[in-house]
Parts: C-alpha cells; sequence; structure tokens
C-alpha cells in the first residue's frame, strides 16, 4: 500500500466524520431552540410554521423545504455535493431524534439556558460540516447562485431571503422572538471561531483554517 494512500484515506475520513457529525448537531442545536421556546433561527421559524399548519413533524418539513431549495439549484446550474444533499435529510432527522428524546423544559430561566445552548453548539455544528468541504447546504447555495445570477450582494440577496422566510413563517405561526434576534447576532462570530477550531488541511498541507469569503458566508 502507498504511503501516501492511508493519510489521504484518513483525510478523507476525518472529513466525512466532521461533516455527519456536524449535520447531526445541527439538527440537534436546532431542536433544542424548538425546546427553548423564545424564537427560532430564520429557516425555522418557516418551518415550525409550516409544520404547525400541515400537521407533519418540524423534521420531516425541514426535508421537504431543502429538497425543493434544492431542486431550485436546477434554473441556477449549482453543482451539490455530499454536503449538499447529506444536508437536505440529516439535519431533519437529528431534527426530530433529538425533539423526541429532550423534555420539555419550563421556567424561563432555564428556557433560556437551552436557547444559549442551542445557539452555540450550532456555531459549533457550522464550524465542523463546512470546515469538512463537502458543499454547502441547499439554502446557502440558493443565496450564492441568486447572487451569482442577479448580480446583487451576498448580503443583500441573505437578507432578502431571510426576511421573505422569516415574515412567511411567522404568518404561518413559526416562533419568532428574542431567540431569533440572538441567533441572528451570535451565529457570524461564532461560526467564524469555530471554523478555525475545526479546520482540516488542504490535501497538499496548506491550512483550511481562514475561510475563504464564501466559506464564511455559508452557515447552512
Amino acid at each position: 500500500m502507498s504511503k501516501t494512500l492511508v493519510p489521504q484515506r484518513a483525510h478523507l475520513t476525518r472529513r466525512l466524520v466532521q461533516l455527519y457529525a456536524g449535520l447531526a448537531l445541527y439538527g440537534a442545536s436546532s431542536a433544542l431552540l424548538v425546546v427553548a421556546g423564545l424564537g427560532l433561527e430564520p429557516w425555522g421559524v418557516l418551518h415550525q410554521g409550516l409544520a404547525e399548519r400541515t400537521g407533519i413533524s418540524i423534521g420531516v418539513v425541514s426535508i421537504i423545504i431543502g429538497a425543493i431549495v434544492l431542486l431550485l439549484w436546477i434554473p441556477l446550474r449549482q453543482r451539490p455535493g455530499l454536503g449538499t444533499v447529506s444536508n437536505v435529510f440529516a439535519v431533519g432527522i437529528a431534527m426530530d431524534g433529538t425533539l423526541a428524546l429532550v423534555p420539555e423544559v419550563h421556567g424561563l430561566v432555564a428556557r433560556a439556558g437551552v436557547m444559549a445552548a442551542g445557539n452555540v453548539l450550532n456555531g459549533v455544528a457550522t464550524g465542523l460540516y463546512i470546515s469538512a468541504r463537502f458543499g454547502p447546504g441547499p439554502r446557502d447555495g440558493l443565496m450564492t447562485g441568486l447572487h451569482r445570477r442577479t448580480g446583487r450582494s451576498i448580503r443583500l440577496v441573505r437578507t432578502a431571503i431571510e426576511i421573505a422566510v422569516v415574515v412567511t413563517g411567522f404568518v404561518l405561526g413559526g416562533s419568532l422572538g428574542v431567540g431569533t434576534v440572538l441567533y441572528a447576532l451570535a451565529i457570524g462570530p461564532l461560526a467564524q471561531v469555530f471554523l478555525r477550531v475545526f479546520a482540516i488541511p488542504q490535501d497538499g498541507g496548506t491550512s483550511a483554517g481562514t475561510p475563504t469569503p464564501r466559506q464564511s458566508i455559508l452557515r447552512r
């Protein structure tokens, strides 16, 4: 066996472990925000609103919306990766699994603690799966695809998408509150920290510790 083959396999194994650990943790962290009941992340507001209206579990709604968004990549000429397809299914499954295991939390202090834990774990999850470099999530691919097709800035496109998602989700009955604001303020700094913590060197040995501009905005 080639001496270089073992390090390459170990490198791939680490990336795969980080990918699926990150996606599972992302779903679990999103579920904690649901348990806290103090407001969800933007797409979570939409998923919860649709779940309330349809009676389908929030995890299954997340999978369905992820698949629909992925179909929108076709006219945008986006190419999904393993991480993109895995994101559609793994996050929703982990979310429903966590909600089935975690009991209800009562009292504002306890709920605030669960909310804070959900935000921190979401940052950890983001660092894990993005650093694995298997492609962006379907929702982020929609953002970058629209950015390329329209020529509008990433900031404008992302803001427009998330405002539309939050407003629609809130109208449908999704949870919008202090948790939503905290998530919006905290996820960027948290993701930046954990992208560095979980950075995997490139195959050639160069450090991936500093994310590219595109990596720094791809959060799900």
